[in-house]
């Protein structure tokens, strides 16, 4: 299966109208967080894939397009923050938004509150193991682990509790967004345990 993953950044040579030339097997697409509703919309028309996302800390809010719809989520996509999904025989599951960094703010969670969002997800988990064997298969979040990825001020701090989840529910991939990249020797591929955590930024595609 061939996905594509997208984060943080609209990128002039996906938002082409060949794009179906550029990648024509693409089979699953996610967002990481932090991308215009209108960009992820065209993504699932142009690829005519299922698109599964999260938000990041700076998709608050109601978005506008150019010809004045208003968007308040993807088209065509699903919004599984918090959610446990199957998707193209894929268990998959999200948690959008960053540390919090400003008080009340939308999108933003405490390391306890992630912990949290976390806990209400784990008898789905637990079904899933006992169902299929495995609890999950891809982690989507906006933010990635503690130390991994992750940068030292408290806007980019990963979450640690990524880290236990990682390591007792196995999952293959985790993927990620908000840290951007900017030098080609940044480290954005880091195998923890039994899972390869990529940062997605701006684009990644790859097989699962």
């Amino acid at each position: 299966m061939k996905i594509m993953a997208v984060s943080d950044r609209v990128m002039e040579n996906i938002y082409v109208s060949n794009l179906r030339e550029k990648f024509r097997d693409i089979d699953l697409l996610i967002g990481c967080g932090d991308l215009p509703f209108y960009y992820l919309e065209f993504l699932v028309s142009a690829l005519d894939a299922p698109m599964v996302y999260v938000r990041g800390n700076h998709d608050g809010g109601v978005q506008y397009t150019t010809d004045g719809r208003r968007l308040t989520g993807v088209q065509g996509g699903q919004n599984i923050h918090g959610r446990v999904v199957m998707v193209n025989d894929l268990i998959v599951a999200g948690l959008e938004g960053s540390m919090r960094y400003r008080p009340y703010a939308e999108l933003m969670y405490t390391e306890t509150e992630m912990i949290g969002q976390v806990a209400r997800m784990m008898p789905t988990f637990l079904w899933n193991q006992r169902r299929y064997g495995r609890a999950l298969d891809i982690l989507v979040a906006h933010s990635p682990p503690w130390r991994i990825h992750d940068g030292r001020d408290i806007a980019h701090t990963g979450f640690k509790i990524f880290r236990t989840l990682l390591t007792y529910l196995k999952p293959k991939y985790l993927l990620h967004g908000h840290m951007h990249i900017y030098r080609q020797d940044t480290v954005r591929v880091t195998q923890f345990a039994q899972t390869t955590v990529m940062n997605v930024y701006p684009f990644l595609v790859f097989s699962f």
